[in-house]
């Protein structure tokens, strides 16, 4: 049931922006509206994330550390795995989001008879989503050139260096077969993996379906149906909307539709899904704090400001039922009048 009703959701998604596109009027809703909207929950969801996850406290320092923390000075500091200062952990935290170093690191454990239990290297995960992200993130750069005019220098090195191979005509890019490829590998590790499948879930899928269809849709486009595509009224559509003035002045074709819906879909489920490790990276008390503990002290935000209170003005609070119990006190209690 996890595989197929993500499924089934992309396909009833392609199915709802495929025959309403071809209503009349309805291009403005699924050219104009839609993707207007799912800027907005995007750009908003985005933002409350982050700014919950900014204002919660963190009662502990907790680094995740793996080598040898700052102590005596002849014995050697691993400044990325423990991390003292703010310029070690930029650098710790570069390494992380630039080139996944966790994931570098990542190994598998299997046990075989005896027991024995082994670990091993397994970077595979890091592979497939190193090839993943770098691709995903040159198809979002190279797809500025339809919101920009003119259009950056180096948006053009980027495009070119991608489809430097001139594989077909027109060009094949790189980063479309890589993405394809990516997708593939992670979504055949949560099938083959009997660990990682069974603990994914629907909304492990969804994205994956969301995205090959997204990226399906853009080679259809490109490759096998440009005669049903009008790229000068995709030009001024998409300059039009980020300068607030969209317009639809020519008949651009059902799939385009489809590819605009399906990326509006992944841009408002983006802020309310697992996606949201993009921000949430930054934010993480594992990674951006400094293994200090032992020089600067950190104080628990979440301890309530508790007032001093001697042994005196606890005698004074409870002395009469001390006395009752037999626990000796430094001051008597006061005698009464009858006394």
């Amino acid at each position: 049931m996890k595989y197929t009703f993500p499924l089934a959701a992309v396909i009833a998604l392609v199915l709802i922006a495929w025959i309403g596109a071809q209503i009349p009027g309805m291009q403005y809703l699924f050219g104009i509206a839609i993707p207007y909207l799912a800027m907005a929950l995007f750009l908003g969801g985005f933002c409350y994330r982050v700014v919950q996850w900014a204002k919660s406290p963190v009662p502990f320092r907790i680094p995740t550390t793996c080598g040898q923390e700052y102590s005596l000075p002849w014995i050697k500091h691993d400044k990325l795995e423990s991390p003292v200062n703010a310029s070690q952990v930029v650098a710790r935290m570069a390494l992380e989001i630039l080139l996944f170093r966790s994931l570098w690191r990542n190994t598998k454990a299997s046990i075989y008879d005896g027991p024995k239990l082994t670990y091993e290297s397994s970077k595979w995960l890091w592979l497939f989503g190193i090839i993943f992200h770098y691709s995903f993130l040159m198809i979002v750069l190279r797809h500025m050139r339809l919101f920009l005019d003119p259009v950056p220098g180096f948006i053009k090195a980027l495009e070119f260096g991608d489809g430097i191979l001139q594989i077909g005509a027109p060009t094949m890019y790189l980063s479309e077969a890589t993405i394809l490829l990516a997708l593939v590998l992670l979504f055949g590790r949560r099938l083959i993996n009997r660990q990682v499948r069974y603990i994914s879930l629907a909304n492990d899928y969804f994205p994956l379906f969301l995205i090959f269809a997204i990226v399906v849709t853009g080679i259809l486009m490109r490759f096998f149906m440009r005669t049903d595509i009008d790229i000068i009224a995709i030009k001024r559509l998409a300059v039009g909307l980020v300068s607030f003035q969209p317009s639809i002045t020519a008949d651009i074709g059902a799939i385009f539709y489809v590819h605009l819906f399906l990326v509006s879909i992944l841009l408002a489920y983006f802020p309310f899904s697992k996606l949201m490790h993009m921000g949430g990276v930054f934010l993480s008390p594992t990674r951006n704090l400094p293994n200090n503990s032992r020089m600067v002290r950190h104080i628990n935000p979440w301890n309530p400001d508790i007032k001093p209170h001697s042994y005196a003005s606890y005698e004074d609070e409870f002395r009469e039922d001390m006395v009752e119990q037999g626990i000796p006190v430094e001051k008597e209690l006061p005698k009464k009048a009858d006394d």
